[in-house]
């Protein structure tokens, strides 16, 4: 009788994060994550198709996560949204650190201008409610350009504290 294993999904992308993290992504490769998990190989691809897919799922998982944290933010308070929003932006980036700092890794996830959209999109939903709060002439706009901001400064390890002054004359 086959052994039940119980959220084989979330084992492999714990699996592969460990891995991915201590390896880097050239290294990583689904027939040691099979291992790892104690799962034949082929188990490994009846959930994700690709160490590329296992790899992005592993990204997106984490993502979720911070941006539920960033809904939970209040927009009522300019810096503290800003601030959490960039705390949260920087985190992801240090978490992942080993991966966007990997060539190979970082031609499989920059190979699309699309993903950077969807991420300030993303953004600039929690932004929005502060930017039509504060009467601005265009807020969608104004969401748009401070989330790129927040996302290119984050990403440069920038403090927020050189960051906000600026922001905040965009918002008063």
């Amino acid at each position: 009788m086959p052994k039940k294993i119980e959220n084989v999904r979330e084992l492999l992308l714990e699996e592969t994060k460990r891995q991915m993290l201590e390896k880097g992504y050239k290294d990583l490769n689904i027939r040691s994550v099979a291992n790892a998990c104690k799962l034949g190989t082929g188990t490994v691809y009846n959930y994700f198709k690709s160490k590329e897919m296992l790899v992005a799922s592993v990204l997106l998982a984490d993502w979720n996560e911070h941006l539920r944290e960033m809904s939970e933010l209040a927009c009522d308070d300019s810096q503290e949204l800003l601030g959490g929003i960039y705390e949260s932006l920087r985190r992801f980036a240090r978490d992942n650190q080993r991966l966007f700092s990997d060539l190979a890794a970082k031609q499989v996830a920059l190979s699309s201008a699309e993903r950077h959209s969807v991420l300030r999109e993303q953004i600039s939903a929690f932004v929005l409610p502060l930017c039509e709060k504060r009467g601005l002439n265009d807020p969608i706009f104004a969401a748009d350009f401070i989330s790129e901001s927040l996302i290119c400064w984050s990403m440069s390890g920038m403090d927020f504290d050189r960051v906000y002054p600026i922001l905040e004359k965009i918002v008063r």
